[in-house]
């Protein structure tokens, strides 16, 4: 029921090109209803996906720092990697897959960041179970909870806050694999804000203010000396608290990855997070490798301005590489082989625009999106990922619908797709990864 709730909220918010421009578009002047589905054609025959196409790293050299301790491992032991993203990020399918792969290589460092609390009905997390109370009111970067001026926001893309007392929210682990004995959370500070408890599984760690001199934002670590299940966040009185994220590390050697995702999002909703909050969060994850994996929504967008998206994402990249530190790698992830059955946006006159057949057509603004984002990562010195690539190429969204490893709406993925897909990508840093000189022994 969950990931079908969660489904049903990713096909409303996700490629709003699909629908929200639909009332207007499809009435001509006279007022008369205008088709615009795509003339239908015969499917043709579909090759079976059994695996990501490998081989779709491109400018490998701009992730060396990662890939060297992906090869000889991470200082402290955990190799840590932020994806940051839109509906596929936040559904976590793809980034399961990853963390998936690189936990069964290197080991289960824990869960990674993520929004913390339940920020929506159908929120999915992999490998725990988030749940809060009725008491929290929640800010996002975009959707129907966004508010301009609501609470500060991060990278995570949501802020909870309440001034109830007793307002709880628990993270639990599903499995003994994702116990955990150090608790990350983050939330803003400032003059009038309150403090809550945290326990562990029902054991009384120490309290956490948020009071400060000055408005901001911090992240707080509590650890436990045994493996824990269950953590739970309590408001102590009515004076504010606002929340932005948290984050799970088992104490062991291993990879974390976070997913920290907006259904919906553009690259361009990033410039909404605040310095501050997102500077805490990122600091607190410290990660290893940044994956920004936007495109889809842009893609999906018939009125696709290149020279403003090439802007909004340079900004972005400039932030991240700010916030980060220069020294980590930065990975720009392609938009997937995505479908659309309508020509509003599909764009049939676009020469970059492909007929699959049966009504579905690969919007030419994909290519574009895609075409871009690889370019700016020569420019800019970042690695890409060529998700359309991993999936076969052009068109062969029809392959992996049939095959139950897209859903229906030709955009977002299943269980078995994401694994897929993450795997792949995952298997093609490995390779990067082995193609290292060995590190130079010591004297």
């Amino acid at each position: 029921m969950i990931a079908r709730a969660f489904a049903r909220t990713q096909l409303a918010l996700a490629a709003w090109g699909t629908a929200a421009l639909l009332p207007a578009a499809a009435v001509a002047q006279t007022g008369a209803p205008v088709d615009l589905t795509l003339p239908g054609a015969p499917a043709s025959a579909v090759p079976a996906i059994t695996a990501a196409v490998p081989g779709q790293l491109s400018n490998a050299a701009a992730l060396a720092p990662f890939l060297a301790k992906l090869a000889n491992g991470a200082p402290g032991g955990v190799l840590s990697v932020v994806q940051i993203g839109d509906s596929h990020t936040a559904g976590d399918m793809i980034s399961q897959g990853l963390r998936a792969a690189l936990q069964a290589r290197l080991g289960n460092g824990g869960r990674g960041m993520m929004p913390a609390g339940k920020p929506y009905q159908g929120y999915l997390t992999w490998g725990v179970t988030a749940r809060q109370s009725a008491d929290w009111q929640g800010n996002a970067l975009f959707g129907p909870q966004r508010t301009a001026m609501g609470a500060l926001l991060g990278f995570s893309g949501f802020t909870q806050t309440t001034t109830m007392p007793a307002a709880t929210m628990s993270l639990t682990a599903d499995s003994p694999a994702t116990r955990f004995t150090r608790f990350t959370l983050c939330g803003l500070t400032g003059p009038e804000a309150g403090a809550v408890t945290v326990t562990f599984d029902g054991v009384p760690a120490e309290p956490i203010s948020f009071s400060a001199q000055a408005p901001g934002a911090m992240c707080f670590v509590r650890t436990s000396a045994v493996p824990v299940t269950q953590a739970t966040v309590a408001t102590l009185d009515t004076r504010p608290v606002s929340l932005t994220a948290w984050e799970t590390r088992t104490g062991t050697p291993g990879a974390i990855v976070a997913n920290l995702g907006v259904v919906g999002a553009r690259a361009m909703h990033l410039a909404r997070a605040d310095d501050t909050v997102a500077g805490a969060e990122l600091a607190a994850a410290r990660p290893d490798l940044v994956i920004l994996a936007f495109g889809t929504n842009e893609g999906f967008d018939p009125a696709l301005g290149l020279a403003e998206t090439e802007a909004v994402l340079r900004s972005a990249v400039a932030r991240v590489r700010r916030m980060a530190g220069a020294d980590v790698p930065i990975l720009l992830v392609g938009p997937p082989d995505a479908a659309s059955s309508r020509a509003i946006v599909a764009l049939p006159a676009l020469p970059e625009t492909r007929d699959c057949g049966a009504g579905w057509a690969v919007p030419g603004h994909l290519a574009q999106m895609r075409m871009l984002e690889k370019r700016l990562a020569t420019a800019l010195g970042l690695g890409f990922w060529d998700w359309q690539g991993a999936m076969g190429g052009p068109c062969t969204t029809m392959a992996w619908v049939a095959q139950g490893l897209q859903r229906g709406d030709h955009v977002h993925f299943t269980r078995d797709g994401g694994r897929m897909i993450g795997g792949g990508l995952a298997a093609d840093l490995f390779a990067a990864a082995s193609t290292l000189p060995p590190p130079p022994r010591p004297r």
